[in-house]
């Protein structure tokens, strides 16, 4: 299937008590050679990261969304994924805010969605690597992607990684409104569900780096609901095949 250039391209960060990295992001972003625009989702962060990043919009293309409180990762980048659809965007780019996912990989996401539907930055194909991660963090990472494709059926090698690009016609076609899920289990629901509504899926290589400065927002509780929600959406994938 013939698929249109990627013109207008809308990078999302969300953002909570990141005014440490912020500057850096947009920094590095807006130096990657490709021409982006940028909105940070910030959930009212005490230690100002919205003010902050709102200070680069005079010399580069920087929008601020700010929400009431702590809402959760997967409600940030459904609503970045909305208003980029009501501005008529081509293509939307995942990337947290701590710097572990390198913004100067940004045109190589979006080179790689001409090509696609979905482009995940991945960890786990050939020439992916991580930095500065423990041994424990690497066998949880590793594990939840080989549980995530026994029970979804999926051949994505790391469908839990949050550096991804898409096509705003693909998320056009899916309804965000059913979609609930927080930090790993939220992106393993929207492979799910590209996987399902059979567009093309791309993996490409990314290091991804331990983030420097700040605390990692990872949970115990993100963790369980990941897991739950997977066999949870496994069992249903498989009812529905034998109705």
């Amino acid at each position: 299937m013939s698929r249109s250039e990627i013109a207008r391209a809308l990078v999302v960060v969300p953002t909570y008590n990141e005014r440490e990295n912020i500057d850096r992001v947009v920094e590095r972003l807006f130096a990657s050679g490709r021409e982006l625009e940028l909105l940070v989702v910030d959930d009212g962060s005490p230690d100002g990261t919205a003010d902050a990043a709102e200070t680069h919009a005079g010399r580069h293309p920087v929008h601020v969304m700010r929400r009431a409180g702590k809402q959760g990762l997967g409600t940030a980048y459904v609503a970045g994924f909305r208003w980029a659809i009501e501005r008529g965007y081509d293509a939307v780019v995942e990337m947290d805010a701590d710097l572990s996912h390198d913004p100067g990989a940004v045109p190589q996401l979006l080179a790689a969605l001409n090509d696609a539907d979905l482009v995940i930055g991945s960890r786990y194909v050939e020439g992916g690597r991580i930095e500065n991660w423990g041994l424990f963090r690497r066998f949880l990472s590793r594990g939840g992607n080989l549980y995530a494709r026994a029970w979804l059926g999926f051949g994505v090698r790391d469908s839990t990684s949050g550096f991804r690009a898409y096509r705003v016609t693909a998320l056009k076609g899916t309804d965000l409104t059913g979609v609930s899920s927080e930090g790993y289990g939220f992106q393993i629901e929207m492979t799910r569900r590209m996987h399902k509504e059979g567009r093309r899926i791309v993996e490409v290589p990314i290091t991804f780096v331990e983030r420097a400065e700040g605390r990692s927002k990872m949970s115990r509780r993100i963790v369980g609901e990941a897991l739950v929600a997977v066999a949870r959406w496994g069992i249903r994938d498989r009812l529905a095949r034998g109705r």
